[in-house]
């Protein structure tokens, strides 16, 4: 199982040979820079600096500086798919090499589906402190076997084996009523919710651009604040491009002798992720707790805008998704912070308006666009006049332009303008 946990999707934890030597040797040279200029400096009869060595040295410094720390991360932290709000919120965190394995019918059970090769080991060590031993062993158990649901493909007769157990975990679970027992389901749940989101809006992303440039990450964005290091940062981005690059040609060749469309696999695994991702929210609704599901997704600003042109049937589960929770936005035995709901709003509004169903049959049925219809309509009066303009401007431009008539928000913009009127005589 280790070596099949050790790849997310066949993902390259580690740099190769060739990034290692390149770093290294890059770093040797930086540093008989180093040594070059301190011992210049110490010459006797030593001309004055100018202000082109001066430049020369601050930009060999920051680059060796840079160097190390880079050396340093990727040491500490061979493959990160950390499932942080930031890095939901989309282009704000550091991503590596991400290459996505393609299906198979053919040895599909034997390729386990990883988020990367400590990833797994990570979430098994979590654990709720406050709760005993026994509650300790469940959640790490039901974590587990929901983790391994996303490493397996769906082509595999283990999958429905796999879901089958966690369904039966949770339904002991709930069927003996104690708070404890509930409790982890709800942990195993929310941990398997951040997870597969983040799997989700990862694999839109290599969808979307396979290349793997998805902005400036935070080291970049670090560099750029050091004086002169927009210089800097051209030039390791161009180091970057040149890498991705090769890597891309090699990837290419390599999907070429395998005889594989990579294309089609992705898409395949990216459906299959938004499937089980629905699964799980459902879940977490039978057990009465959607709270971190409603937080996750008020900040997936990444994963709302990379939605509206992914796959019909992608689409159709998110908006599934959005749309169960947009149902728990009004219980009274939830108490959901103002601008949760806010930002769900605004995420996701768009998505319901632009979203193309695909499928021969409705995504929503007319009751259901018709409660969340009111839904909207009930949370956004509860909202501040001037955060009723922002959800409402957000709506109109998006609805004026879709083909879509739902969701129609009409009344609810004519009772905010006749708001505003009265405010004002």
């Amino acid at each position: 199982m280790a070596t099949g946990l050790d790849r997310l999707y066949d993902c390259i934890a580690r740099p190769s040979s060739l990034l290692n030597s390149i770093f290294m040797s890059t770093v040797n040279m930086a540093a008989k820079m180093l040594v070059s200029v301190a011992s210049s400096s110490k010459a006797e009869n030593t001309e004055k600096w100018k202000l082109t060595d001066h430049l020369r040295f601050m930009v060999m410094l920051i680059t060796w500086v840079m160097l190390w720390a880079l050396r340093f991360l990727m040491d500490l932290f061979p493959c990160s798919l950390s499932s942080s709000p930031d890095y939901l919120l989309g282009g704000s965190s550091s991503v590596g090499p991400f290459q996505v394995a393609p299906y198979s019918s053919a040895g599909a059970e034997a390729e386990a589906l990883s988020s990367s090769g400590s990833s797994l080991d990570l979430i098994l060590r979590n654990s709720v402190d406050d709760d005993g031993p026994a509650v300790k062993a469940l959640v790490k158990s039901l974590t587990h076997v929901l983790a391994l649901l996303s490493e397996i493909p769906a082509s595999s007769r283990k999958y429905q084996f796999t879901m089958a157990m966690a369904d039966k975990i949770m339904e002991d679970n709930a069927r003996h009523g104690h708070g404890a027992l509930l409790h982890v389901n709800r942990t195993a749940l929310a941990s398997s919710f951040t997870r597969t989101s983040t799997l989700l809006h990862r694999c839109l992303q290599l969808q979307t651009s396979p290349s793997g440039d998805y902005g400036d990450s935070w080291h970049m964005r670090a560099i750029k604040a050091i004086p002169f290091g927009s210089y800097v940062a051209s030039y390791v981005k161009a180091i970057a491009m040149c890498l991705n690059a090769a890597f891309s040609l090699f990837d290419t060749g390599t999907v070429r002798y395998r005889g594989r469309d990579c294309s089609g696999d992705r898409e395949i695994m990216t459906e299959k992720l938004a499937q089980e991702l629905l699964w799980v929210t459902n879940k977490l609704g039978c057990y009465g707790d959607v709270n971190e599901a409603l937080v996750q997704w008020s900040l997936a600003s990444g994963l709302a805008s990379l939605s509206l042109t992914a796959s019909p049937r992608v689409q159709g589960s998110i908006v599934k998704i959005s749309a169960f929770l947009f149902g728990e936005l009004t219980r009274k035995d939830l108490a959901i912070a103002r601008q949760v709901k806010f930002r769900l709003l605004v995420l996701w509004i768009p998505l319901f308006c632009h979203a193309s169903n695909g499928h021969a049959y409705p995504i929503l049925t007319s009751f259901q666009k018709a409660e969340i219809e009111r839904t909207m309509d009930e949370v956004i009066s509860s909202f501040p006049a001037r955060d009723q303009e922002v959800l409402l401007t957000n709506w109109l431009e998006n609805y004026a332009v879709s083909v879509s008539d739902w969701p129609n928000l009409g009344l609810a913009y004519d009772r905010w303008c006749r708001s505003t009127r009265e405010s004002c005589a």
